[in-house]
């Protein structure tokens, strides 16, 4: 009989952050295929968002941790989870389920939520410190994560964005998968941008040159202010750019003031702004948050709008950081076909879904049959335009 002990969280603040680290940082990581330090899993992270507000029941994103302990007390694995009362700020849709099974007559909310809020980033999702007992302690996980969707009378659990590896085990766990696509750029070893571009098709090294050239042409200039560098200011200018942006694009910005103090100071020089200068005032700009192989580009906002300067901040720029930095790859976030052609990849994301309820899960499994097979095809279309060299050319 295991002596392994599932105990449920209501705030992040009160698990010590080396353990949650230890579970969530690390080789256990880069063994699933992602980035060894993720920042958004990082304890550092998740508390910004509870302190400052952002996260919490009065939210909508109820915090319940999942952990499980040995009989020392000693953390052996946890999970980002939240019980939920709509599908905000997840970046993996499933109103349609939830508006079906309430037409229906059920009760999809609360749902329990396993992710990072606001945060279309892969990661691992299901943290385990490496060790003898690493299995047992990711299996009781998952048993700890079903018992607390019972005991909450949640719908369902949602896991989203986390490694193929752990989305196929927990298929033998019941739960449905789901894929989607981002576009990702990848370092090749390149020793500058204009050695990037030579991979390039002719045609579309000349527009992004003439993209990057316009972007800057009314006197714009571009800085990149990191970890300590970032002060108040900084800070008060970006978050005047994300609430402009955001407030016309989304209606909503997620993210409040505090939070980006918060996240600027507990993860250092994990962080970094490439802000447009313009007449010695910043006028727009992109946060970035940096791993031990990938740069992670998050929001972006601004209060004047220049031809082709979001691509210059949020893309060109972003790939000059990962050259100079010797990072893989540049993440920038879902969505966006338009990155294609500007040099970034498709690549699948995955999600998993257990669904309590026999008729809709049955409902959701057919619709995921045909969605993947979608999926699939776009991308095999997405990799056939890339707008790399071919033999031809």
């Amino acid at each position: 009989m295991s002596d392994l002990v599932v105990k449920i969280a209501g705030r992040i603040a009160a698990v010590p952050a080396a353990d949650w680290d230890a579970c969530a940082l690390g080789p256990q990581a880069a063994a699933l295929g992602v980035d060894p330090h993720c920042p958004f899993v990082a304890h550092a992270f998740l508390a910004a968002l509870e302190e400052s507000g952002c996260v919490g029941p009065r939210t909508g994103w109820g915090p319940a941790h999942v952990l499980v302990e040995d009989a020392d007390g000693r953390l052996l694995a946890c999970a980002p989870a939240y019980l939920k009362t709509h599908s905000q700020g997840e970046y993996v849709f499933d109103h349609a389920w939830a508006d079906a099974y309430e037409r229906a007559g059920g009760r999809y909310y609360p749902k329990l939520q396993v992710s990072i809020p606001f945060t279309p980033a892969t990661g691992p999702r299901l943290l385990v410190r490496p060790g003898a007992r690493a299995e047992e302690a990711e299996s009781t996980l998952v048993a700890g994560l079903k018992a607390l969707r019972a005991q909450a009378n949640a719908s369902s659990i949602h896991i989203t964005f986390l490694p193929k590896a752990q989305s196929e085990r927990l298929s033998g766990e019941g739960f449905l998968q789901r894929v989607d696509q981002q576009f990702h750029w990848l370092n090749d070893g390149y020793a500058s941008f204009d050695a990037f571009l030579e991979t390039l098709a002719s045609r579309k090294r000349k527009t992004i040159r003439r993209e990057r050239r316009d972007a800057l042409a009314p006197g714009i200039e571009i800085d990149w202010v990191r970890g300590a560098e970032i002060s108040e200011a900084h800070w008060d200018a970006f978050y005047d750019f994300y609430m402009d942006t955001g407030s016309r694009k989304w209606g909503r910005p997620y993210l409040n003031r505090r939070f980006f103090s918060l996240v600027g100071e507990r993860l250092g020089e994990r962080v970094l702004l490439i802000l447009a200068r313009r007449e010695g005032r910043h006028v727009a700009g992109a946060i970035n948050f940096i791993g031990d192989e990938t740069l992670y580009g998050r929001n972006w906002g601004c209060i004047e709008d220049h031809p082709f300067l979001h691509f210059e901040v949020c893309y060109y720029q972003a790939i000059d950081f990962a050259i100079a930095e010797g990072l893989k790859r540049v993440e920038a976030g879902a969505q966006g076909e338009h990155k294609l052609l500007r040099g970034y990849r498709p690549v699948a994301t995955h999600s998993a879904h257990l669904i309590a309820d026999p008729g809709l899960e049955r409902a959701v499994a057919h619709y995921l049959e045909g969605e993947r097979a979608y999926v699939a095809d776009i991308g095999a279309e997405l990799e056939a335009a890339l707008p790399f060299k071919r033999a031809e050319d």
